[in-house]
């Protein structure tokens, strides 16, 4: 996924109302960009730290800024929430992911279940349908990318939802852990954030909802899945 045209490098001033980030770009000006995250950024909002912006043309954006990327202990780690989708498609359409490889149909945002919309359907003859959910992991604790980092009522009814299409439909479902970062070679839960989506997520399993997790290259240019990651029970608090 390469962005849509080259970054601007600033300095982190701070990040409030969970959607605005006010940034010193290099000319010494400063903006105020839309943070497309809803997390606490927990570790990824450090003030004065690096970070890179795209700006838009569109006059009739309230904010012409939107912030992409920071640096943490040198690597890049992609704070935009749902540039993972984009970088999801463009591996389903490469087919490198592996496990889903087989699907040849893939459509985005469709409604399911109860009032809620799935990131991507698989489809394919002979092939029972798969449900994709992709989850944007930023956080990483003492060498482990965790997700999540703040507690989300709306992942929890994620796990339900999935759980039903397994159980009451016949068809797969699988939780999509996007590590958009490239220094974390494991993952695991943040049960001490939020216990609850970590029960969640363990009857969805139970229940037949698939696991995935996949490290990301980071560069300034853009974002591309690499890799899968070890998804492992153990806990750092």
């Amino acid at each position: 996924m390469e962005f849509m045209s080259p970054l601007e490098k600033g300095r982190l001033v701070k990040r409030y109302k969970r959607f605005l980030a006010d940034v010193i770009l290099e000319d010494g000006s400063l903006v105020t960009a839309h943070c497309p995250n809803s997390g606490s950024m927990l570790g990824v909002k450090e003030e004065g730290a690096t970070v890179w912006l795209s700006k838009s043309d569109n006059p009739k954006r309230r904010l012409a800024y939107t912030w992409e990327l920071i640096e943490v202990d040198g690597a890049l780690v992609c704070v935009h929430t749902t540039q993972a989708n984009r970088v999801v498609e463009e591996a389903l359409l490469a087919k490198t992911i592996e496990p889903l490889a087989p699907y040849t149909h893939i459509r985005r945002e469709v409604a399911y279940g109860i009032n809620s919309r799935i990131d991507f359907l698989l489809t394919s003859e002979g092939l029972p349908d798969l449900y994709l959910e992709v989850k944007s992991v930023t956080l990483k604790r003492e060498g482990m990318a965790q997700f999540p980092d703040a507690v989300t009522t709306r992942g929890q009814k994620h796990m339900d939802e999935l759980a039903r299409m397994v159980t009451d439909k016949g068809a797969r479902a699988c939780l999509l852990y996007v590590v958009q970062r490239p220094d974390a070679q494991d993952f695991s839960l943040a049960r001490d954030i939020d216990p609850t989506y970590a029960k969640a997520a363990a009857s969805a399993k139970l229940s037949g909802v698939e696991e995935l997790c996949y490290g990301c290259d980071v560069t300034t240019m853009g974002v591309t899945l690499t890799r899968p990651l070890h998804i492992t029970n153990e806990v750092t608090a």
